[in-house]
């Protein structure tokens, strides 16, 4: 396979789990205040996504692939809120696992992520471009 073709796939693989992680980091943020619906019940739990290796048969290009997505098993925060709909008899509330620096940690580093595999499949379609380019100039 050519290369310049493998590295789209790759680069491509890469958008989409970036993508992903993108969304997984926007949910947790957007829900890091998200308490449980009734009285001492489970705030939202932060999630959490995985990534694994893969290599693609036809090139051998390695490839990144969301392995799964799971649930960040750690405690929840309590605070004192006795007038919160979710507060407990004693007036504490479960708040969301979510530790929003962290999130938007991940985030700027998936951001970048992203950038740097759209700029590799830009670099790549221009070769693509220039060779073709060549290729028809020389007849």
């Amino acid at each position: 396979m050519d290369p310049l073709v493998s590295a789209l796939k790759v680069a491509a693989s890469g958008l989409e789990a970036e993508s992903t992680r993108l969304r997984i980091v926007s949910e947790n943020i957007a829900n890091a205040r998200s308490t449980g619906d009734t009285a001492g019940a489970d705030p939202y739990r932060r999630k959490t996504v995985s990534f694994a290796a893969e290599v693609d048969r036809v090139s051998g290009a390695a490839s990144v692939e969301v392995q799964k997505l799971g649930v960040d098993q750690s405690d929840f925060s309590v605070e004192f809120d006795p007038g919160n709909p979710a507060a407990d008899a004693k007036g504490m509330v479960k708040l969301p696992n979510v530790n929003v620096l962290i999130e938007m940690a991940d985030m700027r580093e998936a951001n970048r992520s992203y950038e740097a595999n759209l700029q590799t499949t830009k670099q790549a379609r221009d070769l693509i471009s220039q060779t073709i380019d060549l290729l028809r100039a020389s007849q």
